[in-house]
Order: C-alpha cells, then sequence, then structure tokens
C-alpha cells in the first residue's frame, strides 16, 4: 500500500539513539551527527520505491559528505514477517548497493515509534543544530523509475539546510511501502 510522508514538522528535535550496523558496531546519532547537518533515512531491502532510488540515495550521501552533511539509513521493518528484511539481508544490500554510511537496525522498532517513521523510504534532514528541516522525497519517480533532471529534491533541501540551516518551505512528501509493523 503506498503511504505518503506528513507535512515537515519544522524545528522538531531529533531523537537520540543507538542502534546495531551492518558492520557490528553500535552507532549512536551523536556519532553520526555532522558539521552541517544530518540526514536520517528509513529504508529496507525489499522495497520497490527503495530500490528504486538506491543509487540517488548513495550518490546523495556521498556528495552530502563532502558539505558536511552525514547521513544513515535504518531499516524498522518486521523481517519474520519480511525476511528480505533480516540483518543478514541487510548487511548483503549494504555491500551491493557501495552503502558510504551506516546502516542500522531498529528491532524493536521503538526508533520507527519515535520519529513517527511511515513509510520505506521516509527522509529526515536535519540541520547542525539537529532541528527538522527536511521531510521530503528523494526525487520524482514515474512508475517507479527515478525522473532524472538535475540534482535530486533531497540534495537541494539538504544542501540549503547545510548554507542556511533552514530547509524549504514547500517539500513535496516521499511516497513508498507502509513501514512493517510487528504485531504481537
Amino acid at each position: 500500500m503506498l503511504t505518503q510522508t506528513p507535512i515537515c514538522d519544522f524545528g522538531k528535535k531529533a531523537i537520540p539513539f543507538k542502534l546495531k550496523s551492518t558492520e557490528g558496531k553500535i552507532i549512536s546519532l551523536e556519532e553520526l551527527k555532522g558539521e552541517n547537518g544530518t540526514l536520517v533515512m528509513f529504508i529496507c531491502n525489499h522495497c520497490p520505491y527503495v530500490k528504486a532510488i538506491t543509487k540517488d540515495i548513495v550518490e546523495d550521501c556521498n556528495e552530502l559528505k563532502k558539505i558536511g552533511i552525514n547521513s544513515v539509513a535504518i531499516s524498522s521493518n518486521d523481517s519474520t514477517n519480511y525476511p528480505e528484511d533480516s540483518f543478514d539481508n541487510m548487511i548483503k544490500f549494504a555491500k551491493k548497493n557501495n552503502f558510504s554510511f551506516p546502516y542500522l537496525i531498529d528491532e524493536t522498532q521503538e526508533i520507527a515509534k519515535a520519529y513517527d517513521a511511515v513509510c520505506t523510504p521516509d527522509f529526515f534532514g536535519y540541520n547542525k543544530d539537529l532541528e527538522l528541516q527536511y521531510r521530503g522525497r528523494s526525487r520524482e519517480l514515474k512508475n517507479l523509475v527515478p525522473v532524472r533532471d538535475g540534482k535530486s529534491d533531497l540534495y537541494k533541501a539538504m544542501k540549503l539546510i547545510a548554507e542556511t540551516s533552514n530547509g524549504p518551505k514547500d517539500q513535496i512528501p516521499s511516497a513508498g511501502c507502509s513501514i512493517k509493523w510487528k504485531f504481537n
């Protein structure tokens, strides 16, 4: 089911976390914080919307690092019912796609709930003070094919945040598969 992100809650503070990376390290938000901003992405391995823009995400994150923005991806999906999103498969997905940023597992789903993440991909762009400034899409998709006409919406928004500490006022929501919540 296609789910869209809500409107950006400008200024909302990032919620601290400590999660295990695909490299087996426990990584905190504080360690990840970029000099000019931080991008927190909720993604997963199996979602066709994520797969469609994975190359763009990797390229954007590499470019953003050059301007002082650090990035992190978090998978919060229920891997019992969605085995493609298992930790072992996260390791393979990160290697296959040359992730230059940490890919973390949120097994309890507490972090996704704390952030009010709703879909994959769901982007949270923070300024240097970890205040939310972007909750939009990566770029336009037409039939799950990225429209590549210049820099992505995500890159342009994060560059603006790096330069001014403020995100764009007009943002197009990200859309993708709903997060696969565990039901106990």
